[in-house]
């Protein structure tokens, strides 16, 4: 059953430029930090990567973490890992309403899914 949890999330589906609809930070029902969404818009991966491994609160398996740590991989050239973060989210038993960047609503099974998505595409115009 889908819940109707929303949060905020720089995931974005690569649209991390519109920070503007993140009022102060985009993690609406976690710790600041806890998902490395400041970090993520500001292009921080570095900080971004830290901040969610050291994310005690927040379920290893939890889809926004996974998205999020799928994009700074992705950020910094982990393409393997970066997939494997996407496949986890999109197959994980929890899903629930995410509020990218941009503003948009979306499953998170389906941010997952258009997040690994631009990653294919990406790899495939090297």
């Amino acid at each position: 059953m889908k819940t109707a949890k929303i949060i905020g999330i720089a995931a974005g589906l690569m649209l991390i430029g519109t920070p503007a609809i993140a009022q102060g930070s985009g993690e609406i029902g976690y710790a600041n930090g806890a998902l490395g969404y400041d970090a993520l818009v500001a292009g921080q991966n570095d900080i971004a990567l830290q901040q969610l491994e050291a994310a005690e609160k927040v379920d290893a398996n939890d889809p926004a973490r996974l998205i999020n740590l799928g994009q700074v991989y992705a950020r910094m050239g982990r393409t393997g890992d970066a997939a494997r973060m996407f496949i986890a989210a999109m197959r994980s038993d929890r899903h629930f309403d995410l509020v990218l960047a941009n503003g948009a609503v979306v499953d998170s099974r389906d941010a997952a899914d258009q997040a690994l998505q631009n990653l294919n595409s990406q790899f495939a115009t090297r």
